[in-house]
């Protein structure tokens, strides 16, 4: 007969043998994508953490900091389908999502998948496309399907968007509306890289682009058991309720005219339990909580006398602050 420890020690046993795996998984495919991405293991780690959690990324900065390469390089590392959209002033909804084609011979309509249906999508410079055609990718974001002619079809799992985009201050842009915005788990800067790795990264490109050699090391269903892994992260009552009290801070904030939402509370909550994850725990710190604070709320809150889209570095400055005033549970 078995014991109560004996059978805790079982669990534990097994747990070990699916954690190892799991993790070797995870080590091996952030190492592949820093074969190309070089020197900022902190934003490709971000962009693993909203692929664990099921969400979407959206990255920001100047052309030319490796945005695109940083999407293409998870993509190869991956075993899945992966497409690409370049977001253009002239793409339509149906170029995006498909379209009901009428058949002559059967005498009904036939939809005509788009691109969406993929599991890897890749929108490239999103805000350069109407606001109407970024709306187009709500549903699809949201609910992992797409309405045609008031028929759903299902979106493949697993179901990730990495978006990127210029400052708006570029020409040619259009600034994603609060509700787009709010689609995205993590928005994330990429930033310039050292002296040192920007060489690094020129040497690497004389001959041909690391991408071309780049091996796949995870497939889909590797992502999918991942990410069911990540919903079982232990978050104790402690730190659910220092995630709630970041979260609250946002609607006290006297310089802040919009708070963050309860969907922004769960965002917050399943990025740190698959930031934990790609971590190597199996439970979440405040840590967890504070490393992705920013990145998960910095824009989906707005300054008080300011649109949505401005004063991106007042709001996330406001984000650290009230993350460096509040008190860590122990």
């Amino acid at each position: 007969m078995n014991t109560p420890d004996a059978e805790g020690a079982k669990v534990r046993a097994s747990t070990e043998r699916t954690a190892a795996p799991q993790a070797a998984l995870l080590q091996a495919l952030q190492r592949n994508i820093a074969r190309v991405f070089l020197g900022r293991p902190e934003v490709v780690r971000h962009v693993v953490t909203g692929l664990l959690a099921g969400g979407h990324v959206l990255l920001e900065d100047v052309p030319g900091v490796g945005k695109t390469v940083l999407a293409k390089s998870l993509a190869r590392s991956m075993d899945a389908d992966f497409r690409r959209v370049q977001f253009t002033p002239d793409l339509l909804p149906s170029d995006i999502l498909g379209v009901a084609i009428y058949d002559q011979g059967t005498g009904a309509f036939e939809f005509k998948p788009g691109p969406v249906f993929t599991q890897i999508l890749l929108a490239d410079e999103i805000n350069r496309a109407t606001p109407r055609t970024q709306s187009a990718l709500l549903e699809a974001m949201n609910d992992a399907q797409v309405s045609v002619d008031r028929t759903s079809h299902p979106l493949p799992t697993p179901f990730f968007v990495i978006a990127t985009q210029n400052p708006y201050e570029f020409e040619g842009t259009y600034p994603l509306p609060e509700s787009q915005l709010d689609r995205f788990m993590l928005r994330i800067r990429i930033g310039y890289p050292s002296e040192a790795d920007e060489k690094q990264i020129v040497r690497a490109q004389q001959v041909r682009h690391p991408l071309d050699e780049l091996e796949t090391v995870v497939t889909a269903d590797d992502i999918l058991g991942l990410q069911a892994t990540a919903r079982r992260v232990r978050l104790e009552d402690s730190v659910l309720d220092y995630a709630l009290a970041v979260v609250r801070e946002t609607r006290a904030e006297k310089h802040l005219s919009v708070g963050a939402s309860p969907r922004a509370t769960i965002a917050l909550t399943r990025a740190a339990q698959a930031h934990a994850l790609v971590a190597g725990r199996d439970f979440v710190l405040p840590d967890d909580i504070k490393a992705l604070a920013v990145p998960v709320l910095a824009h989906r809150v707005v300054g008080a006398g300011l649109g949505s889209e401005d004063g991106r570095d007042e709001r996330e400055r406001i984000i650290r602050e009230l993350i460096d005033r509040l008190e860590v549970p122990i």
